[in-house]
């Protein structure tokens, strides 16, 4: 035989060869030429989708006041401990008076004097003995110097200080016989039983808030403790550069742990009630659209879908595919419309793996 009649008889035998291939090694794992190819596939089902977010607060409390004189004068007494729980009346602190009881002193001398004489003339006014000019006069006397007592009674009640509601001292800053005036903080006066937390959500959960829901609080300085609390209102505006609104909530803080000025962050969720939701895996990207493979009755359906929010592992399908609907998660790359497949199930996938690694 020659070179030449040698290469038409090695192209037969080369036809030969593959047409007697029987397909068992195809390239297409699980699969038989003709037969069926083994996916995994997952039913779809309603998901409840909850948002959850952490804001960041700061704490203050329920009341809170700096402590102040209203008048000009020396500090006579300091009736406070530092630290010290007074409740709404208490004598905080009282300022030297002497001047103030003897304008007092001269105010109602004054007052009894001119009654006395408005009394006398008005018993002469039946017989006509005064005028009646004259006697308003001596009314219009009267009413002057009752005003100025009551003006020295005032000054002399503003020489004692007394706590305005209930709560804990601060640090005291001025000592016995310190001038103060009106610009002075003599203390501080917190009601910490309860704590006023400020906190920012975004617009977009301004339906997840509202007054009288329940809340939970952290703190940094306790982590292992939960602080819940509800919330009291929220602001009637939307910042319009950060886009967020305030809120504030209150806290019980019955062992005064919680110090006003703490940072704080608090969870707020907001349920979006139930949608369908896909794993990952499953969606097929093609330029700019979306696919998923749907098995029904052993065949592969290709479905375009519109996809919502990103889970950690999932996808929203907001639309393109029905409650119950079965999709393939693995295989994906195996398949194309109207294939034929063999359907599994995560664990059957998982435990076929394990014996055929075994």
């Amino acid at each position: 035989m020659t070179r030449t009649d040698f290469i038409p008889a090695l192209l037969v035998a080369m036809t030969l060869l593959i047409g007697c291939d029987d397909g068992s090694n195809d390239g297409t794992q699980g699969t038989m030429r003709g037969g069926a190819t083994k996916v995994v596939t997952v039913q779809v089902e309603l998901q409840p989708l909850v948002d959850q977010i952490e804001a960041l607060g700061t704490a203050n409390a329920y009341e809170s006041i700096e402590i102040r004189p209203r008048i000009s004068s020396l500090i006579e007494i300091i009736a406070f401990e530092e630290g010290q729980l007074v409740s709404a009346g208490d004598l905080l602190v009282e300022l030297e008076n002497s001047e103030i009881v003897a304008g007092l002193a001269l105010a109602e001398a004054s007052l009894s004097e001119s009654r006395s004489l408005y009394d006398r003339n008005k018993s002469l006014s039946s017989s006509q003995a005064i005028s009646a000019s004259n006697l308003e006069q001596l009314l219009a006397q009267v009413k002057v110097d009752e005003a100025r007592v009551q003006a020295a009674r005032a000054r002399l009640a503003n020489t004692r200080i007394h706590a305005p509601f209930s709560g804990r001292i601060g640090l005291r800053r001025v000592s016995p016989g310190s001038y103060v005036d009106a610009s002075t903080v003599i203390t501080t006066l917190d009601d910490i039983s309860k704590i006023k937390l400020d906190f920012s959500v975004p617009e977009t959960f301004l339906r997840a808030v509202k007054d009288g829901m329940d809340i939970i609080a952290h703190s940094i300085v306790f982590p292992e403790r939960i602080f819940a609390g509800t919330i009291l209102s929220v602001d009637t505006r939307v910042d319009p550069v950060s886009r967020a609104v305030q809120v504030r909530a209150l806290i019980h803080n019955d062992d005064g742990a919680l110090k006003p000025g703490m940072f704080m962050t608090v969870d707020l969720q907001q349920d979006q009630g139930a949608v369908l939701m896909a794993p990952e895996q499953a969606v097929v990207p093609e330029g700019t659209s979306q696919f998923v493979f749907v098995v029904a009755d052993g065949v592969v359906s290709k479905r375009a879908v519109t996809l919502g929010r990103r889970i950690p592992g999932f996808v929203v399908i907001r639309e393109g595919l029905a409650k119950g609907e079965s999709i393939i998660t693995e295989g994906t790359g195996k398949v194309r419309d109207g294939s034929q497949v063999e359907s599994l199930d995560q664990a059957s996938a998982t435990m076929q793996r394990a014996t055929n690694e075994g």
